[in-house]
């Protein structure tokens, strides 16, 4: 019988390690250059690579961005548990969420940048960018049903339109931050509209 030889764990932890600096370079290069612009020549001489040493660990560019952005959404993922909360806890996920990525503006470039691409019906992102904005409405929607539901949401507020200004209230003050940090505080203005929406304190 063949003996069964296995890769020594560093060489795993090696693989791992190196895979994360890609993304961390890819993440800066799309971040300022956007998809389309930025070149997987330009990440890998942030990470001391050819172009053919980046495609070994990651088929192809489009295959780079899609790693980006489930990373994103991965560290998003583990430190707010946005399925596990309701009502008015959810929201208060959201807000903990607003206040975290005022603490990592190239993620908040990336997904600036890449949002505004990905309108185009040819992005490779595209359809990402519809699931994404329609999970999060719903989720957002869904919060405010659930607050209404306890009598805690303002009389004559429409759960599914609140959801919907509230997203393009937190995008367009993403924009205001990035071109100023120091005039906006996001989570701030976020947490002043949805209480603007409550009969009770946040």
């Amino acid at each position: 019988m063949t003996a069964i030889t296995s890769r020594p764990r560093g060489e795993y932890a090696k693989t791992a390690a190196r895979r994360q600096e890609i993304l961390d370079a890819a993440v800066e290069v799309f971040s300022s250059a956007g998809f389309h612009k930025g070149s997987l020549r330009d990440v890998a001489e942030r990470v001391g690579l050819s172009q053919a040493g980046v495609l070994h660990h990651f088929p192809s560019k489009t295959h780079l961005l899609e790693a980006v952005l489930a990373w994103r959404d991965e560290q998003s993922r583990q430190r707010f548990d946005f399925e596990a909360v309701a009502g008015l806890d959810q929201i208060r996920a959201l807000l903990n969420l607003v206040e975290y990525n005022a603490s990592t503006p190239e993620l908040v470039e990336l997904f600036t940048v890449l949002a505004a691409e990905a309108t185009a019906l040819d992005h490779p992102v595209h359809g990402y960018f519809v699931d994404r904005y329609t999970w999060v409405i719903r989720y957002i929607t869904d919060a405010f049903v659930a607050v209404d539901a306890a009598g805690d949401l303002r009389p004559g507020t429409e759960p599914a339109s609140a959801a919907r200004q509230l997203v393009a209230l937190m995008d367009g003050l993403q924009v205001q931050w990035l071109l100023d940090r120091r005039s906006v505080d996001m989570a701030a203005e976020v947490r002043r509209y949805v209480q603007s929406l409550l009969t009770v304190e946040l």
